[in-house]
């Protein structure tokens, strides 16, 4: 009845799992805690996902002109990056939707806030469903362009039509009055934190004519969730449904670069490198197209940096500032007293700080033994001075401290993604050349995915114009269940992997 738009169509594939996802009632009490608390920050960044995707599309009235018109390629390219972001983020929420959905064998207010989280998801869908598939229909061209397949996020043809079936049927409506009638059994404390987007999508959904099952009763809904809801809302084999959770419920606190080999990868590093890093199973990975979801910037201990720099243009430069004695420490610790002291604070297990990298919880200073601790990696060195990598070092520790911004706008500073902090640290200026690194629109924004570095690595190997030096490259193998050293020919191939690659190897 229901088919999952992602990942129903990959389904076939055969993978071999290291291990089996933990569904969540089995999980101890105090890991529940720890996971719904996440989620319930994680629906509603979805949900705003899918929202500004759907937004995006009812802005290009060039797509729905009076006299309907084939697209033009432009047209299309713009219309297959939204289809992209809009499918990435209700994989996710399929994802949240699934994992919650037994939700009834929980107790006290984890049960409910559980459901909440479920019917969030669920609104979220059903609403953004229907309002994307009644946009598109204005224009019975783009029923062809989104069926066309989707090599980046692994869709074949006909991802629309499965859309269309999804969210156009009287099974949905049967499920949004189930749920809608369950919701209102639930305690207001419990599922305060996602009431007003619940009534918002709600409304949305009555108002647009759906949900005719609304008058339920609560027992009846019971039932229909427990007897249909874990078969019919995600009909996908053990061990992928979890697949974009978090790595404390599958593969937790593992991955498949070693301890051996983070250290030796450590030792090839220097002030001013740049990482890209990629874990499975994370749902940070939603909302960043390609293979490369992360970018990190090494920066090195004081030690470290102050023996790589020890050099009389570094000395002349740091002078030029105002630093009479010449050494890029003193010049950080002026600049930004407060950044570097944190800077000097050990990270997990006392590993020394030598990261600088944006996340979820804001732009921090971390060890290369948790940056690095991942499934694929790869270290890159910018072909560049060494005033050139300073004045880079020098801007990222103006940026840390800042939170990260989920809506992956490059246009303001004051929240930063991953890869919109190794840009703007590296970005050319009168005082420096820095990296030319590529930009692409989103959702009508400019910004730097990380698979685009990788990318443009390829295309520019072999010519006078590349600008990275290749140093390492661990290519996760999740079906061996470890990483390899890979070649700089195997990591120019990378960026051209589907973006859930995991399921193909």
């Amino acid at each position: 009845m229901r088919i999952l738009l992602a990942i129903v169509i990959l389904v076939s594939i055969a993978i071999r799992a290291p291990a089996e996802a933990v569904p969540l009632h089995k999980l101890d009490r105090a890991t529940q805690a720890e996971r719904i608390a996440s989620d319930l920050k994680m629906v509603v960044i979805y949900r705003a996902g899918l929202s500004n995707a759907t937004a995006f599309t009812a802005l290009q009235t060039n797509l729905f002109p009076a006299t309907p018109v084939l697209p033009s390629r432009e047209d299309k390219e713009v219309l297959w990056q939204t289809w992209k972001s809009y499918l990435d983020y209700l994989l996710a929420l399929d994802t949240l939707d699934s994992f919650y959905s037994d939700w009834w064998r929980l107790s006290g207010e984890h049960k409910e806030k559980a459901f909440a989280i479920s019917y969030a998801a669920f609104l979220a869908k059903y609403r953004y469903g229907v309002e994307f598939v009644a946009l598109a229909e204005k224009n019975p061209f783009l029923d062809t362009v989104l069926n066309e397949p989707v090599p980046e996020l692994g869709l074949p043809a006909g991802t629309y039509a499965k859309l269309k079936f999804r969210f156009l049927n009287v099974a949905t409506a049967t499920d949004f009055g189930a749920r809608a009638a369950l919701f209102k059994t639930m305690g207001d404390a419990a599922t305060r934190d996602l009431q007003p987007i619940i009534y918002d999508d709600a409304d949305s959904i009555l108002h647009a004519g759906r949900g005719t099952g609304e008058l339920l009763t609560a027992k009846n809904a019971l039932n229909i969730l427990k007897h249909t809801g874990s078969d019919a809302w995600f009909p996908v084999q053990q061990g992928v449904s979890e697949w974009m959770g978090h790595t404390k419920v599958y593969r937790r606190g593992e991955f498949l670069i070693t301890p051996a080999q983070i250290e030796a990868t450590h030792k090839k590093l220097l002030p001013g490198d740049v990482l890209l890093i990629r874990r499975e199973w994370f749902m940070s990975n939603v909302g960043l197209p390609g293979f490369w979801p992360h970018a990190a910037l090494y920066i090195g201990t004081p030690e470290e940096r102050r023996q790589y720099f020890a050099a009389p243009e570094m000395t002349a430069w740091v002078r030029a500032q105002g630093i009479a004695s010449g050494d890029f420490e003193e010049l950080l610790k002026s600049r930004y007293a407060t950044n570097y002291l944190r800077s000097l604070e050990p990270h997990e297990q006392g590993h020394a700080t030598r990261v600088i990298e944006a996340m979820s919880a804001g732009v921090s200073f971390t060890a290369i033994e948790h940056c690095i601790d991942a499934d694929s990696m790869v270290a890159l060195r910018p072909k560049l001075s060494l005033t050139d990598k300073a004045i880079a070092i020098l801007r990222a520790m103006h940026y840390a401290g800042r939170p990260y911004d989920f809506n992956f706008d490059f246009a303001t500073d004051s929240e930063l993604v991953c890869t919109e902090l190794v840009f703007k640290s590296y970005e050319p200026a009168h005082d420096t050349h820095g990296l030319h690194l590529p930009l692409t629109v989103m959702l009508g924004r400019q910004l730097l995915p990380a698979n685009l570095i990788a990318k443009q690595f390829d295309e520019q190997c072999g010519t006078s114009d590349v600008q990275f030096e290749f140093l390492s490259f661990l290519d996760g193998h999740e079906s061996e269940g470890k990483a390899v050293d890979a070649s700089v020919e195997e990591f120019r191939k990378s960026w051209q992997r589907p973006k859930w690659h995991v399921l193909t190897q």
